[in-house]
């Protein structure tokens, strides 16, 4: 299944294409961005980095259908990427999202959270939502808590900032449901 095109009242999730690249490439490498990052994604970013990333990695994943991703867009100046987010199909790593610092605290991520996990549980039918995390990524955490997540083991991680506690957060889709029952009715 493709990654359809998402709107929230404030944000357009644009399926991710190849010419994101540029766009993402001024964007991402930010020690904000990825300090909290598996330290797969290397540091210092390369200047092809986006590029190699999206058309190595990202995008042939989409075409297996093994992955979503998306942009985020403010949705007045739908130009503007502030952002990304992803599922994936992959054990105990099923979402993942990055957004510019000049972008934060102002509940966008939270915004893009909501439509994704919904396209994740009632799309595609998933029973669980396993999200990993840096333990020191505070407003990561902050947005599994407020999404009715629990974090349900720590082991040690290794991530762009070097090593670190790893917390793996998870819903289930009974969960998900009950939570969207009491806040929609």
């Amino acid at each position: 299944m493709e990654s359809p095109t998402f709107q929230t009242p404030r944000l357009t999730l644009a399926p991710l294409q190849l010419t994101d690249a540029p766009v993402i490439q001024q964007l991402f490498p930010q020690w904000d961005v990825v300090r909290y990052l598996d330290s797969h994604v290397p540091w210092p970013y390369p200047d092809d980095g986006a590029l190699t990333y999206l058309r190595d990695i990202a995008l042939p994943a989409i075409a297996e259908g093994r992955e979503w991703h998306w942009t985020l867009r403010l949705t007045p100046e739908p130009a503007r990427v502030i952002g990304c987010i992803s599922l994936h199909d992959q054990p105990e790593n099923h979402r993942g999202f990055w957004l510019a610092p000049q972008w934060r605290g102002h509940g966008y991520m939270q915004e893009a959270c909501e439509v994704i996990n919904a396209f994740w549980f009632e799309t595609l039918q998933r029973p669980v939502m396993q999200v990993p995390k840096a333990a020191g990524n505070d407003a990561s955490r902050k947005i599994s808590e407020r999404e009715g997540m629990r974090m349900i083991k720590r082991r040690n991680g290794h991530f762009v900032s070097g090593p670190m506690v790893q917390e793996l957060w998870e819903l289930t889709r009974d969960e998900w449901l009950a939570i969207k029952a009491r806040t929609s009715g």
